[in-house]
């Protein structure tokens, strides 16, 4: 029998509620990201874990943080999530190349890795509405980077008692992603690019969420917020997931003995992703090293090498730009945890970063960042690694995940550590073809039309086109809304037909 597992906020230490609740509310009342009272620790071998497929798998990891939903209701949610969304049956395939393991993340509807928690989400919450008699249409609010905008609508297209409203920097995505936007179907779905940064939606979208005189409105209009950004508990622990499904992969074809310890490597802005992968160690799986990866916006390197995060710098537009983020939210779950989840010392930080724009962590708390490495690739670095493991492998890449496969030789070079590794393979390298390509061989690919770029990477790499490039090939735009960065708020409000 599993334990009630309840959850706190990160800013106070009076707020306790059930996975479901949290999971509903996306981000807590007073401005915190809810956190496990304690992480829960497998409660199944990785023996056996390794004779699971990742459906199976998923259950034995989500069933210990989300304990307030049945054995049917959980499996009903994963079943869904987990089907013939994805290309491949293994849903997260382990690829050997260039002396490391790429857990390839990008075989869901819209090929990246953000696809693995968004399937699963719009299930978590329709069912934890359910469980806590929400009678309110529940509007899933959103600020992207690029991935999580169309992961998230491919989600909740069309899902009863849900809308969806998407903000993206207009200028700052790749063309492949915002066309996957801007043609996504279903009448609950609205996109918008904003003139502005993704920080700047992400600020707005943070600030809607903490405006109670707007929760009034939305309620009397038979409205309420949630989110379906990484700041949800419902993305971050179906995250926890593919951790675990990787190694028990790795024991199942004997490339490790059971209790070998694994590196892992994964390419951040945000930081839950890599979060997961801290959280995964902390429920006893044997990982050694956990390798930030940043691109030139390296607010994490810089924090990880000082103990100061400042967020007081220019802002650079990247090959790799689900990464061009300077306020990573997700860190505040692992402050919280290194601050001994004291809640009062997080929120003077979090305050300090609002108020000055950075923050400096104590030398007890750097101590307990052992278990971090980071480091940064440029933009030429990460063109290298695309071209240097194509032309010695066959194997292309993302710009992401080249970020990842960079630092990771960095990492090597600097500790000789021959630790087997995973690297997060976090998009299809289709996503970001213009970059892939011109990586390769610039002069021989510079002339190409994006979709004329698809079909040579599709040869070059000896690939299927996937069927989300197929569907956008042709697809009309359905979203050209575009606002101010200070219009977001009514925005909304003129969506849900709020006067």
């Amino acid at each position: 029998m599993v334990m009630s597992l309840l959850y706190r906020s990160t800013r106070s230490a009076d707020v306790k509620v059930t996975a479901s609740q949290a999971i509903l509310k996306g981000l807590a009342a007073d401005g915190g990201l809810y956190v496990p009272e304690s992480i829960p620790a497998l409660d199944v071998s990785l023996e056996e874990l390794a004779g699971m497929d990742y459906r199976e798998v998923a259950y034995e990891v989500m069933k210990l943080f989300i304990t307030d939903f049945t054995e049917e209701e959980l499996k009903n949610c994963i079943n869904k999530a987990y089907d013939s969304k994805f290309d491949t049956d293994e849903i997260a395939p382990l690829v050997n190349a260039d002396g490391a393991y790429f857990l390839e993340l990008f075989h869901g509807a819209t090929i990246a890795f953000k696809d693995m928690a968004l399937s699963i989400l719009p299930h978590l919450l329709t069912t934890s509405a359910r469980k806590n008699n929400i009678k309110n249409d529940i509007v899933i609010l959103t600020a992207t980077s690029g991935d999580t905008g169309k992961a998230a609508l491919a989600g909740f297209a069309d899902v009863k008692g849900t809308k969806i409203i998407v903000f993206y920097p207009k200028h700052g995505v790749s063309p492949i992603q915002e066309k996957q936007m801007v043609t996504q179907k279903g009448d609950n779905t609205y996109v918008v690019g904003i003139e502005g940064n993704f920080d700047d939606a992400q600020t707005g979208v943070k600030t809607m969420f903490g405006d109670s005189e707007l929760a009034k409105e939305l309620d009397a209009n038979g409205f309420q917020f949630s989110s379906a950004n990484s700041i949800n508990i419902g993305r971050l622990v179906p995250q926890v997931v593919y951790y675990v499904y990787a190694y028990t992969r790795l024991l199942a074809n004997n490339e490790i003995k059971n209790g070998d310890r694994i590196n892992v490597v994964v390419p951040t802005g945000n930081f839950g992703n890599i979060l997961a992968a801290y959280y995964a160690k902390n429920m006893g799986l044997p990982i050694a090293k956990l390798i930030c990866a940043s691109n030139e916006n390296k607010v994490l390197f810089d924090f990880f090498k000082t103990g100061t995060y400042d967020r007081n710098r220019e802002f650079v537009l990247t090959s790799s730009p689900s990464m061009d983020i300077l306020i990573s939210s997700n860190l505040e779950r692992l402050i919280y945890r290194i601050a001994g989840d004291d809640a009062n010392t997080n929120k003077e930080l979090m305050d300090s970063l609002k108020k000055d724009g950075r923050y400096t962590i104590t030398d007890d708390m750097r101590a307990k960042l052992e278990d971090f490495y980071g480091n940064y690739a440029s933009e030429a670095e990460t063109a290298e690694a695309i071209k240097s493991i194509y032309y010695n492998t066959g194997y292309v890449i993302d710009t992401h995940t080249a970020v990842a496969a960079s630092v990771y030789k960095k990492y090597v070079a600097e500790t000789s550590d021959e630790t087997k590794t995973v690297i997060a393979s976090t998009a299809s390298p289709f996503k970001f073809t213009r970059s892939v390509m011109d990586a390769i061989d610039k002069a021989k690919y510079d002339k190409m039309t994006d979709f004329e770029l698809v079909d040579e990477l599709s040869r070059i790499a000896n690939v299927a086109v996937p069927q989300a490039i197929e569907d956008i090939r042709t697809a009309p735009v359905l979203h050209d809304r575009v606002c101010d960065k200070t219009e977001m708020k009514a925005v909304v409000k003129d969506i849900l037909g709020i006067k």
